[in-house]
């Protein structure tokens, strides 16, 4: 939820069912907050944090293990794996229209489309 600085989660259950919503984090600081969001292969969420210029990568327990600062502007809105080893991770940053890439250790995961 961009406006109050939360990412949510929601249990899904093997008949794709899903429960009760909570809160995964509550992000700090900039006039923004979290808006796209990836998953790597160990299962660590990133998010690109709008209005705070950097994506952090979370371990699956909202501890955050890296921040990712833009070089270009304060907006980065959203997020995406690419390249030939899938570790280049693509920024797009809304102030300046640029979009960044920053590559990781770990891969993303592959989107569902994807997945085979």
């Amino acid at each position: 939820v961009t406006r109050a600085n939360q990412i949510w989660r929601l249990p899904l259950h093997a008949d794709g069912s899903v429960t009760k919503a909570s809160i995964f984090c509550h992000l700090h600081g900039g006039p923004s907050g979290p808006d796209g969001l990836a998953l790597d292969a160990e299962g660590c969420l990133l998010v690109a944090h709008a209005g705070f210029g950097t994506a952090w990568r979370l371990s699956p327990r909202a501890e955050p293990l890296a921040r990712i600062a833009s070089c270009a502007g304060w907006s980065t809105t959203n997020l995406a794996f690419g390249g030939p080893e899938g570790r280049d991770l693509f920024i797009t940053e809304s102030e300046t229209g640029s979009i960044l890439r920053a590559t990781l250790e770990t891969p993303g995961q592959p989107l569902f489309s994807h997945a085979g």
